[in-house]
């Protein structure tokens, strides 16, 4: 199948860490992706999440504009350092290339505030499809670091 390939993106922000945790998680997905990168859509909706986004085990679909989507599964929740999640059933632009995901947010102290750091562990669907994956890499890079400025700008709110 491939090996993995790992990407990360952090980014230092002005707030505690018990803040930057507890708004991080139950974020709507739609506000934090909320804009194209290059070919990865923004998020159009979640559905099928019961309560708010906060318990290892609660699964919720995950609808991208142009019609792609994914499942995921909160997977660790160890407030205020971290949470991780799997996304699985990957339909879409990406479902060729990627088979699953590991995901991962961490917060730690940093200065005055918190760096907040986003980790993906990307499985590729098949051997043939693995050498694509570090060009997807690089783009992912960019979504993230989007991404956290997206986030940025909402905890500093």
């Amino acid at each position: 199948m491939g090996h993995p390939v790992v990407v990360e993106q952090s980014r230092a922000i002005p707030v505690g860490v018990q803040d930057a945790f507890a708004k991080t998680l139950p974020m709507p997905l739609p506000s934090l992706f909320n804009r194209w990168y290059g070919p990865i859509p923004p998020i159009k909706a979640v559905h099928d999440q019961t309560g708010e986004w906060s318990t290892e085990g609660q699964t919720r679909t995950v609808t991208l504009v142009g019609g792609g989507g994914m499942r995921e599964k909160l997977t660790r929740v160890d407030a205020p350092n971290a949470f991780g999640y799997a996304l699985t059933d990957v339909r879409g632009a990406m479902s060729p290339l990627i088979d699953h995901v590991e995901g991962l947010w961490e917060f730690t102290p940093h200065g005055t505030g918190t760096k907040v750091r986003w980790q993906w562990v990307l499985y590729p669907k098949s051997g043939l499809t693995a050498p694509a994956l570090p060009v997807f890499a690089r783009i992912w890079r960019g979504y993230a670091n989007q991404a956290l400025g997206t986030l940025s700008d909402y905890l500093l709110r």
